[in-house]
């Protein structure tokens, strides 16, 4: 199948704008095959907010205008997309990533790794499991952005059965060996194909750095995008390949499983609570 990476600037506060660039991208993209569509982290509502209280009347609940406004130009396209928005649940604002097609909402997430950056600084963490989600042809694993410095959620994913993992991102200057080399090695450590899409432009001062990319399940870069110029990015992903975990190079000699080679027994430290407590720069004690 035939997938896309929208990298785009993106207007702070400007849902409507937003949400009419996604769907003329939609069209294009459609139009040159693409069946799965990603977007950036917070393509919905733009990211860098100063506080809950100026991001509160941009988010929506899951799901709300948004996504049916998506739905229907999936159903339009005969489409899946996926996009970050600002997900309002009772007092709460989560940084979200949905999975909309013509029937509606196929599947979300919430962001649980935060980094003192943007709306993450206000937002609360992630509070379900990770889950895998189901489009046409493709089982899908959402992460967002700070997620993917964090090998335990990509692995989590590939072990529910993720053939794809989709990355809306907002790198920002800082993130240039995460976009050239973590996703790729993401891609390899689980023999999935991983796609990552960045966002472009500047917000509140920060200059977002672009570097979408997309990587198969031996992680080659099938696709990706040099310079912080809007792109789209379009590679063709075999399922099948993300499905088989045994490789075998040199029959009865040369051969290796990344996930029955695993170790569980011996990961314990993993699962431990920690007591280390996150120190700002403005902190009397850093």
């Amino acid at each position: 199948m035939k997938i896309a990476a929208v990298q785009m600037d993106i207007r702070l506060a400007r849902v409507e704008d937003n949400l009419d660039k996604i769907v003329e991208r939609l069209r294009e993209t459609t139009g040159h095959g693409a069946r799965l569509v990603v977007f950036p982290e917070c393509a919905v509502t733009g990211y860098c907010f100063g506080s809950l209280d100026e991001a509160r009347p941009f988010a929506q609940s899951i799901p709300g205008p948004a996504t049916e406004r998506v739905r229907r130009a999936c159903e339009d396209f005969q489409c899946h997309a996926i996009f970050g928005m600002l997900e309002a649940v009772g007092e709460k604002l989560f940084n979200a990533a949905v999975l909309v097609g013509p029937q509606g909402v196929a599947g979300s997430y919430r962001k649980v790794h935060l980094p003192f950056l943007g709306i993450d600084r206000h937002t609360t963490p992630g509070d379900r499991a990770f889950a895998v989600h189901d489009a046409p042809g493709v089982r899908i694993g959402l992460n967002i952005c700070y997620d993917a410095s964090f090998p335990e959620a990509a692995r989590s994913l590939a072990l529910l059965g993720a053939e794809l993992v989709a990355l809306p991102t907002n790198w920002p200057p800082g993130s240039e060996c995460v976009a050239a080399h973590v996703i790729n090695t993401r891609a390899l450590e689980n023999g999935i194909y991983y796609a990552a899409v960045n966002r472009v432009g500047t917000e509140e001062g920060f200059t977002f750095i672009g570097g979408s990319r997309i990587c198969d399940p031996s992680g080659n870069t099938l696709a990706e995008a040099e310079g912080r110029d809007e792109k789209i990015l379009y590679a063709e992903i075999d399922p099948e390949r993300a499905r088989r975990k045994h490789i075998v190079r040199v029959p009865g000699k040369h051969e290796i499983h990344r996930f029955a080679d695993r170790r569980p027994e011996m990961y314990d430290v993993l699962t431990r609570g920690h007591n280390i407590k996150r120190v700002h720069s403005n902190s009397q004690t850093d």
